[in-house]
């Protein structure tokens, strides 16, 4: 991997790197913060964070705020790109919420996409193993959270992986794609019209398939009151629904005010990193 940009930060470093991934086949950045603890050698927690809809890599890193509190707890912060660039489909820039920066963190089985769009398996299969390798991480404290379109992606890889995750948390996840235009729309695109196929992408749909609690220390989810898609897309009663039918820990937070921006994750994204070290560090 090729380091394009270093900055000090916090008393730790906030990077940019590029690679060619073997998974998406072409290259892939993503973005890495070290806490000052993980400079001076220590192994540390790492989190992975998946942005939304039109983010990159640096979205999560440039307004959220987390640095200082990750430099704290010693967390390693690290964040994707939320789709491939550049694979030059016909198409693929013409929707915002499809295509480019729009990968919703699955495997696309559809033609054209299913050659390049498979942002699932490059995080589990790829990403994740190759900053093992390189970074001061505990592969046994590795948690996952995302917003919006992270969001889902970051309930759906836990809940598919619990073996690689051991926290998750949401900010305004599109928590059951499978009810909603947006997930309706980039699962018919690039999972087919086949709708038991997209199961295996429905945080709620996984959920309600679950024999035991998942993750029985608790999954968080923060949700603005003021969030425009709220009613709409994101349906976060019907994963509540779904957890307590398998009793399923979780704390889902309303927020008078907030809407669906990064004003509202820099407001809670302590409680987020701190519910994530606490499940880390037990």
């Amino acid at each position: 991997m090729t380091l394009l940009s270093q900055h000090a930060c916090h008393g730790g470093v906030q990077r940019f790197y590029q690679h060619e991934s073997t998974e998406i086949g072409l290259p892939m950045r993503f973005s890495v913060y070290l806490p000052p603890q993980a400079m001076a050698g220590e192994t540390c927690p790492a989190i992975i964070y998946l942005a939304g809809l039109t983010c990159t890599e640096e979205t999560f890193m440039i307004k959220a705020g987390a640095q200082a509190i990750a430099a704290c707890e010693g967390i390693i912060l690290i964040t994707p790109d939320t789709s491939p660039r550049n694979a030059k489909i016909p198409g693929d820039s013409d929707a915002w919420d499809f295509g480019v920066a729009a990968g919703f963190y699955l495997d696309a089985t559809q033609a054209p996409w299913n050659k390049h769009y498979r942002m699932h398996s490059y995080i589990v299969a790829e990403l994740l193993p190759m900053l093992l390798a390189s970074l001061p991480m505990d592969k046994s404290r590795v948690g996952i959270m995302g917003h919006s379109m992270g969001g889902h992606g970051a309930l759906v890889l836990a809940l598919r992986h619990p073996e690689l995750f051991s926290s998750v948390s949401a900010f305004a996840p599109i928590a059951a794609p499978s009810q909603c235009p947006w997930g309706q729309k980039a699962f018919t695109g690039y999972l087919g019209t086949d709708e038991s196929a997209w199961a295996d992408y429905d945080a709620t749909a996984l959920m309600q398939k679950q024999s035991q609690p998942p993750f029985p220390k608790g999954i968080l989810i923060d949700q603005g009151f003021a969030d425009k898609f709220l009613v709409e897309q994101l349906h976060p009663e019907a994963f509540k629904t779904a957890c307590t039918s398998v009793q399923q820990p979780l704390t889902l937070r309303y927020h008078e005010g907030y809407d669906h921006g990064y004003y509202f994750i820099n407001t809670f994204i302590e409680d987020h990193l701190l519910h994530h070290k606490q499940q880390l560090s037990s």
